[in-house]
C-alpha cells in the first residue's frame, strides 16, 4: 500500500492541484462519466479525494503536446 492511499484532499486543495479550477468544475468533471475523474467521499458536507484516485486519473489522461518557443 503506497503512501498515497493514505492522503485525502479536501475541495479547495483539488482545485489548487488542477491549476485553480472552480468549484463548480469539479462538480462537472465528477458528473462526467466520460472523463471519469474519481469521485470523492463526503464528511457531512464536506468533499475529499484520495490522492491515490487523482493520480491514477492523471496517468489515464492521454498526454497533450506542450509546444516549446525555441
Amino acid at each position: 500500500m503506497s503512501a498515497e492511499s493514505d492522503v485525502y484532499l479536501n475541495a479547495r486543495e483539488v482545485r489548487r492541484r488542477y491549476g485553480g479550477r472552480s468549484d463548480m468544475a469539479l462538480y462537472r468533471w465528477v458528473r462526467d462519466p466520460n472523463l471519469g475523474f474519481p469521485s470523492p467521499i463526503y464528511i457531512q458536507t464536506f468533499r475529499y479525494w484520495r490522492l491515490a484516485d487523482l493520480i491514477a486519473w492523471e496517468q489515464s489522461r492521454p498526454r497533450e503536446l506542450i509546444k516549446t518557443n525555441q
